[in-house]
Order: C-alpha cells, then sequence, then structure tokens
C-alpha cells in the first residue's frame, strides 16, 4: 500500500471489478500530489465479502491508524436497507470514519443509464465531490447516497480537494 499511515488517508474496499473502475477513475481526477492519499483495494466479490474484510481486517488497522477513513463501496442490488445492514458491522468508534457508497443496482446500471463509461462516472464523481455538485450523484441510480455522500464530502474534501 503506498499510502503514508500517518496522514490523513482513505481505503476504498469495492465490492466488484465495476466498483474498483469507478474508485481507481476517482483516484485518477486527484491533483498528484493527493493520489497517495487514497488506496484502493483488491476486489472483495461481494457485498457480505466487503464486509467480512472489513472485519476481519481493517477494524483492527483502523483502531491503530487513526488517520485511516475506508469507503466500502458495494452494489445495493435494488435493496433500499442494505446501508443499514452495512452499517450495523460497524463498530460505533469507527462510525464517523467509515463510509458505505454505490449504485442502487450495480455499476453496470450506470452505465445502462448513458451515464458514460466507468472513466467518465468516475471522474465525473471527483468533479461532484470537489466542486460540490450533484451532476452525476443525484442520478436516480445515486441519489440514495445523499447523506452517507454529505459526511463523506465534509470529510475527504480537505484531504482530496484543500482549498
Amino acid at each position: 500500500m503506498g499510502v503514508n499511515k500517518d496522514r490523513p488517508h482513505v481505503i476504498v474496499l469495492p465490492e466488484d471489478d465495476g466498483n474498483r473502475q469507478l474508485a481507481v477513475e476517482f483516484q485518477a481526477q486527484l491533483d498528484p500530489s493527493r493520489q497517495r492519499q487514497m488506496f484502493v483495494d483488491n476486489v472483495a466479490r461481494g457485498w457480505i465479502k466487503v464486509l467480512d474484510l472489513f472485519e476481519s481486517v481493517h477494524i483492527a488497522e483502523m483502531n491503530t491508524c487513526p488517520a485511516r477513513s475506508m469507503v466500502l463501496l458495494i452494489d445495493f442490488d435494488g435493496h433500499p436497507d442494505r446501508v443499514q445492514q452495512a452499517k450495523n458491522r460497524i463498530p460505533n468508534h469507527l462510525a464517523d470514519r467509515v463510509f458505505i457508497l454505490g449504485a442502487f443496482g450495480e455499476p453496470e446500471d450506470l452505465k445502462r443509464a448513458n451515464l458514460g463509461s466507468y472513466e467518465k462516472i468516475g471522474s465525473d464523481m471527483a468533479t461532484d465531490c470537489r466542486e460540490g455538485t450533484n451532476a452525476t450523484w443525484g442520478h436516480e441510480l445515486l441519489q440514495h447516497n445523499a447523506g452517507e455522500l454529505d459526511r463523506l464530502r465534509e470529510h475527504v474534501r480537505p484531504i482530496f480537494f484543500p482549498v
């Protein structure tokens, strides 16, 4: 992992390759001096496996690394209660540093909705975060992320997009 564990950084744990590609393209839009403050982990291969890996590996690491935040990037598979199911597995003392985001269905749905390639979607997501807009995040397949996105923006904007 290329992040400096003593500086604020974000680890993204993607469920599948579509989510990984979105995260990688988001990262590519960061200033080169900020790209090392984000690490996209290997694909977990399922939303339950994201949570299992978070519990078995990342909780202990977060306990010893207070500068670390995590994004659990999962498919909601049409289940609006999935974010709460995921939050139930996050210890209370880490809840302010762990964020659950994802497409309401799966990332492929974003492409089918004519939002573009993963490269364009990830880039547009970064632009929205940097500029505080919702052109992409406001899409019906992503708007369910609004609460988590607000928390995440407040937390990561100083890390990725300092003024």
